[in-house]
């Protein structure tokens, strides 16, 4: 019963028999091996145009490097307050840009909308010298608390980006279940709406170690190689990288181990409905369902060997706070977790 995070479950052995079979060959290094090329060609064929792919190995990377390639100096970074890159990533980003500046949003279940990013950026004119100028916006798919931007979304923020001459980045570590869960495709919730630059989740996907940051104007990634060799993110043995995608991209795995995983969360979010005294925070559209739990139930579950977190409130909206003897809760699926975890975990919160 194990709903603490998708990071827990390990690497689908599709994958690991793609490395497996990979490290058995002799191949040029960093990333010019016929593998990599193959599989940049690959993106390029999922997003229905041609990009610039990046290989690195973790998202807080991927995140870092997307943001710098786009920042400028003293340049200020919109994103939700419970963005990742804002709450999780030790300054990660400020380290990569070389001293931007990120600026918190409120929002509903961790988004942001076009609207309030207009009213924001007129706090900050450009021809004002007191403070940093705008770089960037940034916004997560999946969000932190669960939630999916839909195509029209981006296409606002994007819109309100392109006219403040600002670039559009999106944290995609969860992208595959956005994918899955929208019956959007993947150039719908990306460029074709306005993003310019993304990072790429794998290893929440089943991956070991693989995340990608991908341009979607190959001309705007000329300075990415020296970003990513200072910071260290040039990988020598970068088709072992390229392999795990190979092999999630192969018959469209990505998106079936997203599915499951989106699947078994909803099957957890709809009995979760029929436990005395929980309800959904939130609506539960991909991997990660919010719960409001009675505090003393969720405590025994934990005792009992059910494994998920207690989260943190402060970016819950007033309408949305837990009452007296609750709290609230983070559950997440992913492509390991079957039915029965679920049947037991309801049966131990009743």
């Amino acid at each position: 019963m194990n709903f603490a995070s998708d990071n827990w479950a390990g690497a689908a052995e599709e994958v690991i028999a793609a490395v497996v079979a990979e490290s058995r060959k002799v191949a040029p290094a960093y990333g010019r091996d016929p593998l990599s090329a193959s599989v940049e060609a690959e993106f390029s064929r999922i997003f229905e145009r041609e990009v610039a792919v990046f290989f690195v190995a973790t998202g807080t990377a991927a995140n870092g490097l997307s943001l710098a390639a786009v920042s400028r100096p003293a340049g200020l970074i919109f994103c939700h307050k419970a963005a990742h890159v804002i709450s999780e990533e030790a300054g990660g980003p400020e380290f990569a840009t070389g001293g931007a500046k990120l600026i918190g949003m409120p929002g509903r279940q961790a988004k942001i909308t076009g609207a309030a990013l207009a009213e924001v950026l007129k706090l900050y004119p450009a021809e004002t010298v007191r403070h940093g100028q705008a770089a960037a916006v940034s916004i997560s798919q999946t969000t932190e608390l669960g939630g999916v931007y839909r195509p029209a979304d981006i296409s606002v923020i994007g819109a309100v980006a392109r006219q403040a001459g600002i670039a559009l980045h999106m944290d995609g570590a969860r992208f595959a279940n956005a994918v899955a869960s929208r019956n959007a495709s993947p150039a719908e919730l990306t460029w074709r709406a306005g993003v310019d630059v993304m990072s790429f989740g794998g290893t929440k996907n089943g991956a070991l170690a693989a995340e990608a940051v991908i341009f979607f104007d190959p001309a705007k990634a000329a300075n990415m190689p020296f970003l990513r060799q200072r910071m260290g993110q040039l990988l020598s043995k970068n088709r072992l990288i390229a392999a795990q995608f190979a092999a999630l991209f192969a018959d469209g795995l990505w998106l079936r181990l997203a599915s499951h995983a989106n699947e078994m969360a909803g099957q957890l979010a709809a009995a979760l409905e029929h436990v005395p005294g929980a309800r959904l925070a939130f609506p539960a559209p991909a991997n990660e369902v919010f719960a409001i739990l009675p505090a003393e139930r969720a405590a025994n579950a934990i005792k009992a060997g059910a494994m998920f977190y207690e989260w943190h409130t402060d970016s819950l909206m007033p309408d949305e706070m837990p009452g007296k003897g609750e709290a609230l809760y983070r559950l997440v699926t992913s492509f390991r977790t079957e039915a029965r975890e679920i049947e037991e975990f309801i049966k131990l919160l009743r």
